[in-house]
C-alpha cells in the first residue's frame, strides 16, 4: 500500500509546487512536440484513474474507523475493553489489535476520544467533535470499507507536469514528489485546463516489479490491468490476515504447533487434546505428539479455492482432526481451521518451545532478576506473591523475595517427553511455585508457563534494573512513597465495593509496605505495592495483601490508567478475576 505517513505534516502544495508563469516564452517547450505524446483533460478517464492511484489510503486503520475513504491523523487517544491508548503511529494499531484478540467474547468495546482529525482521499482534512459526525462520515463510505482508490500500483516519483489551457496555450509546470502532491495538484485545476505528463513514468506493483509507461495510453492500460491484481484489504475485519497457499505451507511447515481448541460437530473436545505438538514435514508427513510423549502419525496437503485456501489433516488414529479444514486466519503466531460453526480447530506457533537448546531459557533466567506478574495455583489467583522477584543462579540457585521474606530453593531447564522446554522449581517454603512448568511462551522481557490441562499458570517478567533509570516509573514511586491516600473507587466486574474499603487511611510506605489504618489512624492491616513498566511498555502498580487479610480483594496488578499529583486510576482485567477498577486519592 502507499506510503501515506508523512500526510499530517502537510499542508497545500499545489500553492508551494506550482510554478506559474505570466509570459509563454518562459515556458519550457513541451516533451511531445513530435506529436507522441497527447495532453489529458482534468476531468478525463485517465486523469481519474491517476486520481485514484494517488489518493490518500485510509484502510490501514480499519481497526479503529471501519473507513477505508480517510483516515484519523495522528496522535489521538481510543479506550479498548477500558483501557486508554495513544495512538502515535502505525505500529500503536498493533496494540489495538493485541488488546482486542485477548477478549475472549464479541464484547470488544472500542472507543475513540474526540475531538480528532481525519484525513479524506483528497488530502484534505476534517476536524470531527463527537461520536454522531463521525459515524455520519463513515456511513458515507462504501460499506464493507472499500473505496475507490488503487493500492495494487504506485507511481515512482519524481514526476514532472505540464498545464495548458483549451487554445494550447502553456500555464505553467511542476515537478511532484508523491502521491499527495500529485494529488493535490490534480485538485487545483478546473475542468478547462489540460495535462501534460514528462515521460517516461515508472510505477511500481504490489510484488515490487515495476513497469514503465511511454504514453497516455500505456499509463491508462497499466493502471487499469493492476488496480485489481490484489487484496487492498479495505474491510474492517482486522483478523483476516492475507496470505497465500505457499505462503500457508512454509508456514505450517517451518515450526512445530500446539493445539489450543478442538472443537467437533459443537462439542469441545480441547481438554483432550490441549498442547498436543503437530509437526508438518514438507514431505507431507505430519504427526502430533501428545502429553506423555506418544507419537501419532499422518499426512497433510493444501489446495486453493476460489474462495478460501483449504488444509486436508488425516491421521492413522486421531479421527478428531481429519477433515479438510478452511484456513480462517493466519498470523500472529496463530492458525484457525474452521468448517462451519460446530468445527475448529486453533493451533499456536512454538518454535522457541519444543525441540529447542534449553541453554537459550536456560542463560536469560540467570541474566536478570524476573517479577511474578501472575500466578494461578488450580485455579486460585497466589496474589500475595505478585511483584516477587525470582533470582535465578548458577549451580541451580534459586531465591523468591520480596525485599524482606526470601525462600531458598532449586531450579533445573530441560525438555520433557514431548520435546516442550520445562522449568522445574523446587521451593519447599513456598509449595505454590514448586512444579515442572511447560514454556508455553518466550519473549525477551516475559515469559509464560502453564501446565496443559489445568488451572496453573506461572508469568515473569524481566526486571534488571528495578526501572532505575525510567522517569515515570521513579516519578510515581517517589509521589506514593510516605504518603497517605484514600481509596475514592473500588469495583470488580462493575460490582461496587467501595463503600467496604473506602473508610481506611492507606499509607505507601517507601520500603514498598502499604499500612491500613482505621479512622484513629491505628494501623489494622499491612501489604505489599510496587510500580514497574511491564513487558508492553505500560505502566503497572502491584498491590498484594495476605490472604488472612481482611483487604485481600484489593490485591492485584493493575494498569495504571492515569495519575496526576493527587489521584491514581488503576484497572485490571484477566479471565479469572474479570474486571477491576481503583483509583486512590490522596489525603
Amino acid at each position: 500500500m502507499k506510503n501515506f505517513f508523512n500526510y499530517i505534516f502537510y499542508v497545500s502544495l499545489l500553492v508551494m509546487g506550482l510554478s506559474f508563469t505570466s509570459c509563454q516564452d518562459e515556458f519550457e517547450s513541451l516533451p511531445d512536440e513530435d506529436g507522441q505524446t497527447e495532453s489529458i483533460s482534468s476531468t478525463s478517464t485517465t486523469a481519474k484513474l491517476i486520481e485514484n492511484t494517488t489518493a490518500n489510503d485510509g484502510s490501514f486503520d480499519n481497526i479503529v474507523d471501519a473507513a477505508s475513504c480517510f483516515s484519523i491523523n495522528f496522535p489521538y487517544t481510543v479506550k479498548v475493553n477500558g483501557v486508554s491508548l495513544t495512538i502515535n503511529d502505525i505500529e500503536d494499531l498493533e496494540s489495538i489489535e493485541e488488546l482486542l484478540d485477548a477478549v475472549d467474547n464479541n464484547e470488544e468495546l472500542l472507543d475513540i476520544i474526540f475531538p480528532i482529525t481525519i484525513t479524506l482521499s483528497d488530502y484534505s482534512e476534517l476536524t470531527i467533535d463527537g461520536i454522531d459526525g463521525f459515524e455520519e462520515m463513515v456511513e458515507e463510505c462504501v460499506e464493507g470499507g472499500e473505496d475507490d482508490d488503487i493500492e495494487c500500483i504506485d507511481f515512482v516519483y519524481p514526476i514532472t507536469l505540464y498545464t495548458f489551457d483549451l487554445n494550447n496555450e502553456a500555464t505553467g509546470n511542476v515537478t511532484v514528489e508523491s502521491d499527495m502532491e500529485f494529488r493535490l495538484f490534480f485538485a487545483g485545476l478546473d475542468e478547462n485546463d489540460l495535462i501534460s505528463i514528462d515521460f517516461p513514468v515508472t510505477l511500481e506493483l504490489y510484488d515490487d516489479t515495476t513497469v514503465v509507461v511511454e504514453s497516455n495510453a500505456e499509463l491508462a492500460n497499466a493502471i487499469e490491468n493492476a488496480k485489481d491484481l490484489c487484496d487492498e484489504d479495505d474491510d474492517d475485519d482486522y483478523n483476516d490476515d492475507d496470505f497465500t497457499q505457499d505462503e500457508l505451507v512454509d508456514y505450517l511447515a517451518g515450526c512445530p504447533w500446539l493445539v489450543k481448541q478442538v472443537k467437533r460437530n459443537d462439542q469441545d473436545q480441547t481438554e483432550l487434546y490441549l498442547d498436543y505438538v503437530l509437526n508438518f514435514e514438507e514431505d507431507g508427513s505430519v504427526s502430533a505428539t501428545d502429553g506423555e510423549g506418544n507419537v501419532y502419525g499422518g499426512a497433510w496437503s493444501t489446495r486453493e479455492t476460489d474462495f478460501a485456501l483449504l488444509l486436508d489433516l488425516e491421521f492413522e488414529s486421531l479421527e478428531v482432526f481429519n477433515m479438510e479444514w478452511f484456513i480462517y486466519e493466519q498470523g500472529e503466531g496463530l492458525v484457525n481451521l474452521h468448517v462451519s460453526d460446530g468445527n475448529t480447530i486453533m493451533l499456536s506457533k512454538a518454535c522457541d518451545l519444543v525441540d529447542d537448546d534449553p541453554t537459550t531459557l536456560r542463560e536469560a533466567l540467570k541474566e536478570c532478576s524476573w517479577i511474578i506478574k501472575e500466578i494461578y495455583n488450580d485455579g486460585v489467583d497466589v496474589k500475595r506473591l505478585l511483584g516477587y522477584e525470582f533470582n535465578f543462579m548458577a549451580e541451580g540457585v534459586v531465591t523468591l523475595s520480596n525485599g524482606d521474606v526470601v525462600s531458598d530453593g532449586t531450579w533445573e531447564v530441560s525438555t520433557n517427553a514431548q520435546g516442550r522446554l520445562v522449568m522445574e522449581i523446587t521451593m519447599g517454603e513456598e509449595q505454590s511455585v514448586s512444579f515442572v512448568w511447560p514454556l508455553s511462551s518466550l519473549d525477551d522481557e516475559r515469559l509464560e508457563f502453564e501446565i496443559t490441562g489445568t488451572d496453573y499458570e506461572l508469568v515473569l517478567e524481566r526486571n534488571c534494573d528495578d526501572d532505575e533509570n525510567d522517569g515515570d516509573v521513579t516519578w510515581i514511586r517517589d509521589l506514593f512513597s510516605d504518603t497517605q491516600w484514600e481509596l475514592a473507587l473500588f469495583s470488580q466486574n462493575e460490582d461496587p465495593l467501595t463503600d467496604a474499603y473506602s473508610d481506611f487511611t492507606y499509607e505507601f510506605n517507601t520500603d514498598g509496605t502499604i499500612t491500613v489504618m482505621d479512622q484513629d489512624l491505628l494501623a489494622i492491616s499491612t501489604g505489599n505495592w510496587y510500580v514497574y513498566r511491564n513487558s508492553e511498555g505500560y505502566l503497572e502498580m502491584i498491590i498484594r495483601f495476605g490472604s488472612e487479610s481482611n483487604f485481600y480483594p484489593l490485591g492485584n496488578d493493575y494498569l495504571i490508567v492515569e495519575v496526576v499529583e493527587n489521584r491514581i486510576e488503576l484497572k485490571h482485567e484477566n479471565e479469572y478475576d474479570g474486571y477491576e477498577h481503583l483509583v486512590f486519592e490522596k489525603k
